[in-house]
């Protein structure tokens, strides 16, 4: 074993919501779009032991991930590395939002 992850392991990163309204029904949509432009990656986000499928906007808004609070995205398959780094870009962009 040289201490690197699986070729198949998913990535994972933990990410802070920093936007006043959190992971509302506009910002799912907009998470759900960029996951949308990725087809060979297998998103899924974790908040508090609760996980949902990262093209489910209905599954993100359940997960009620407010301001301030951490989501946990998970990236599988052959886009995964390019696919994390968009939702990063996305989420700590405050999902495009200016407040």
């Amino acid at each position: 074993m040289d201490g690197t992850a699986p070729k198949d392991a998913p990535l994972k990163r933990s990410v802070n919501i920093p936007n006043q309204r959190g992971l509302h029904a506009r910002a799912a949509a907009k998470f759900v779009q960029v996951v949308a432009r990725f087809p060979q990656a297998k998103i899924q986000v974790s908040k508090d032991g609760q996980t949902v499928n990262g093209e489910s906007i209905m599954g993100l808004m359940m997960l009620a991930g407010t301001q301030g609070s951490s989501i946990e995205i998970s990236a599988s398959g052959t886009e995964a590395g390019a696919a994390m780094e968009a939702l990063v870009i996305l989420v700590e962009g405050k999902f495009g939002e200016s407040e």
